[in-house]
């Protein structure tokens, strides 16, 4: 398998989505409807938007991205709070339900990003064009209001519709890079009047919210997933994604907007679908790597401990830390879609440390997000009844469940895919590692450098999970995705 003179990575990707029942390419209805669609984006709406586009708006994503669903701008208030805006992109607008452009989207569920070559859910017309928050464009929004209180809780405000417009596109690294000060201003925070501050007051926002949720038992958890770095159609590396305090305050200000969802929603009686992740049933599991490392863990599932326990454990061996992550988060299982009606006790999400919580601030990408757009403009306009039945949210929240775990395998496929034509060429090379996984179904690793993964097929007797060995390649194989090697010590 070793003699390809060129992988197609871009057809392995396509039969990767086509063998977990994605539809890769958008049917000609869907292409029909969308190139139908006026370039007209201020769009008839019920009711009185609200005109915000004079507010300082801005976002942090990556460099590349064009499928903007989400811009946040923040005020401070009396006592130390600070006024948090979130404004999601009004996707039903060009996406009504029941549309052909509808249909596709519920059937492939999301957005699938190989590294390789990326799925959208919706066309580009929409997603990075009509529909996506870009900079310097008046769009219609949905707006989420909360208050950050001095010790990081927040307190559920308005959701509205509005006109808004995106003053500036970040991006994680410059802006993270800064905040943790080895980095210089942003050009373009540094050129854009009045935004330095706006950006350190969303991440002192941040930062309390984090402190609290930290406290509350939120899982400091950091997997590693090398993406394949492309360079005409050519795999020239691997690179990890970092956290840092630009990702941080997106995500501290996306669990915030999700939470201030489920209020409105349960305060207008309304059933819809949460996001959780289960009390760990395999908590013996995770509490047995707790005492393969000289600690222990209470009997019963506790979210603070385990945190603490993470923390430590992060601080003392960071290499590791990654796959003592990836074992955590297999040991608690997978976070999952579940329709949820008035009256229910939620389930809650054991991860994040919330208890009512969903997906409502990527339209663009996720399908369920659009689906809780639809719950919370019935809301705000009046609707007698809401766009979707208990029972279709029920099958709902399966399918988005399959499809959420359907791209992840892609995606992880594709990867593979991508780290075996790297490596095809270092045949009989050694290389340093870490043992990612050892059952019966196989003895995994991880390199150091590149970050690859592979199946141990010679010598793997004896090794365990954490430990540092000495690996060589012995042979790679792009369209199964197969990184073969032999323990050498």
């Amino acid at each position: 398998m070793q003699n390809y003179p060129h992988v197609d990575l871009n057809a392995i990707a396509w039969a990767a989505m086509d063998h977990y029942g994605f539809i890769p390419e958008f049917p000609p209805p869907v292409v029909q409807e969308i190139g139908a669609l006026a370039a007209k984006v201020i769009r008839d709406a019920p009711g009185d938007p609200r005109d915000l586009r004079s507010l300082l708006w801005s976002s942090i994503d990556n460099h590349d991205s064009r499928d903007l669903d989400q811009i946040e701008v923040c005020e401070e208030g009396s006592n130390g709070e600070i006024l948090v805006r979130v404004a999601i992109a009004d996707v039903d607008l060009c996406v009504p339900k029941g549309s052909e452009t509808d249909r596709h989207a519920c059937h492939n569920g999301t957005s699938v990003y190989t590294g390789v070559e990326t799925f959208p859910m919706l066309p580009d017309r929409l997603s990075a064009g009509l529909t996506s928050l870009l900079p310097g464009e008046d769009r219609m929004a949905i707006v989420i209001e909360y208050t950050v209180l001095l010790d990081g809780s927040t307190r559920p405000g308005d959701i509205y519709r509005a006109i808004v417009r995106n003053q500036a596109k970040l991006v994680y690294e410059e802006v993270g890079d800064w905040l943790e000060g080895t980095g210089p201003v942003p050009r373009t925070v540094r050129e854009t009047s009045g935004l330095a501050e706006q950006v350190l007051l969303q991440d002192e926002a941040a930062m309390r919210m984090k402190k609290r949720r930290t406290e509350q038992g939120a899982l400091a958890l950091e997997t590693i997933e090398a993406e394949p770095v492309m360079t005409d159609g050519r795999v020239g590396g691997l690179v990890i994604q970092q956290q840092n305090r630009a990702r941080c305050l997106i995500e501290e200000f996306m669990v915030a907007a999700n939470g201030t969802v489920t209020a409105f929603l349960s305060d207008a009686g309304l059933p819809m679908i949460h996001r959780v992740v289960r009390t760990p049933k395999n908590w013996d599991g995770i509490a047995r790597e707790a005492a393969d490392r000289g600690e222990a863990l209470p009997a019963e599932p506790d979210a603070v401990a385990l945190t603490q326990f993470l923390i430590r454990q992060k601080a003392a061996d960071p290499d590791r830390f990654p796959d003592l992550s990836l074992t955590v988060v297999k040991l608690m299982g997978a976070g999952e879609y579940v329709a949820f009606r008035p009256g229910d006790e939620p389930v809650g999400h054991f991860a994040l440390a919330v208890t009512d919580y969903t997906h409502g601030t990527a339209p663009n990408r996720r399908y369920v997000d659009l689906i809780i757009q639809r719950l919370i403009k019935s809301v705000i306009d009046g609707e007698r009844y809401p766009p979707y039945a208990p029972s279709e949210l029920d099958d709902l929240a399966l399918r988005m469940t399959d499809r959420e775990k359907a791209s992840q395998k892609v995606e992880r496929f594709v990867r593979k895919a991508a780290a075996a034509v790297l490596l095809r060429d270092r045949i009989g090379d050694s290389f340093e590692a870490f043992v990612t996984g050892a059952s019966e179904k196989g003895t995994y690793v991880r390199l150091i450098d590149p970050p690859a993964e592979g199946r141990v097929v010679q010598g793997e007797q004896g090794l365990r999970v954490g430990q540092r060995v000495r690996v060589r390649l012995m042979a790679t194989d792009p369209y199964r995705g197969f990184i073969d090697f032999e323990h050498t010590g």
